[in-house]
Parts: structure tokens; sequence; C-alpha cells
């Protein structure tokens, strides 16, 4: 399985918390792209439930990773 943020960004907005079924549902009715389907299929616990993109990808920049101090500058 590998995540870009490109292909995180594709179900960004799923309806979390989600199944694995969940996510494919909506991967699928939103067109993501065949490698974000992928990665939804080889996920291999089928009942788990995820709260957010970091339980499938541990390293999914947060917004605070992109932060940007303007009292800095």
């Amino acid at each position: 399985m590998v995540w870009t943020l490109e292909l995180a960004s594709k179900i960004e907005d799923a309806p979390w918390p989600a199944t694995k079924d969940e996510l494919l549902d909506y991967a699928i009715r939103t067109g993501a792209p065949i490698e974000v389907i992928e990665n939804l299929q080889e996920i291999e616990d089928e009942e788990e439930v995820y709260e957010s993109m970091e339980d499938l990808w541990p390293d999914y920049p947060s917004k605070e990773d992109f932060f940007f101090n303007e009292e800095e500058y």
C-alpha cells in the first residue's frame, strides 16, 4: 500500500469514521483514481472502523505540519 498526498486527498472528505467497505464505496462513488481503490482493497481487517486518514497512513501530514507562523516574518 503506497499513499501520497494526492491519493490521500481523494478520500480525505470521506464520511469518517468508516469501515473498509464504506471507504471503498466512497472512493468508487467519487471517482477516485484506481490507485486509491487498490490501496483500500489491500486493507486486511474488514470490520475495523477507521477514524481518519491517519489510521490508514500513520505518516499522513496534519494541518499543523504546514503551519506558517506569520510572526516570524
